[in-house]
């Protein structure tokens, strides 16, 4: 680990839960990226959905354990609540609208959102939707439920892109980079040791 960053602990277990978006193909880049800059290992839950854009053995490639499927069978060592409670932090990246929404509510339709709602401290999630769906009041209503929740919600990066239902160059909110995921947990960070600190110095005086 490069930085003693207090959000996560030297050599942090971070589960990153991955769900059905086009994103989902660059996620072994940001698993390098984090690894890059916090160390640790990595643990992948994808969604059955996710699987549909990538195939668990190519993000093994870049993780220590991807778990996948809702078989019972794979219960007793893949139960969300043993998932949640041995890692340091949930990352949610990419996010659909579903999982804000499943996450915003507390519902569980499947294992990563009850890994989420089994976690004992805030997930961070990183969207990736079309505008229409990013500027709808529900998801918006969601977003900011999920914060008040004590979540945090990475912004999307606007950028120009291709769309293939007009054939014309559109302002769209894409995945931030990498680099940009791991400077927005080192930024968490920050904040959460700067409202702990105050209050462990009063408990060592």
């Amino acid at each position: 680990m490069n930085e003693n960053h207090s959000l996560l602990p030297p050599a942090p277990r971070i589960l990153i839960g991955a769900t059905g978006s086009i994103a989902v193909s660059e996620l072994p880049a940001y698993i390098r990226a984090l690894r890059a800059a916090f160390g640790g290992s990595y643990t992948v839950v994808l969604t059955h959905t996710a699987e549909k854009f990538v195939q668990p053995q190519a993000i093994g490639l870049a993780a220590e354990r991807v778990v996948h499927g809702e078989d019972p069978a794979d219960w007793p060592t893949d139960r969300p609540s043993r998932l949640a409670g041995d890692h340091d932090l949930v990352l949610v990246l990419p996010a659909t609208a579903h999982i804000l929404a499943a996450a915003a509510t507390g519902a569980a339709p499947n294992r990563l959102a009850t890994v989420i709602l089994s976690a004992s401290a805030p997930s961070v999630f990183v969207p990736h939707m079309g505008a229409a769906m990013w500027l709808k009041p529900a998801v918006a209503r969601n977003v900011a439920q999920l914060r008040a929740d004590g979540h945090h919600v990475v912004e999307p990066v606007w950028e120009n892109s291709h769309d293939v239902v007009t054939g014309e160059m559109i302002r769209h909110p894409a995945i931030p980079a990498p680099d940009h995921v791991v400077a927005e947990l080192a930024r968490l960070a920050q904040v959460r040791a700067a409202r702990v600190t105050p209050a462990t110095a009063d408990n060592l005086q």
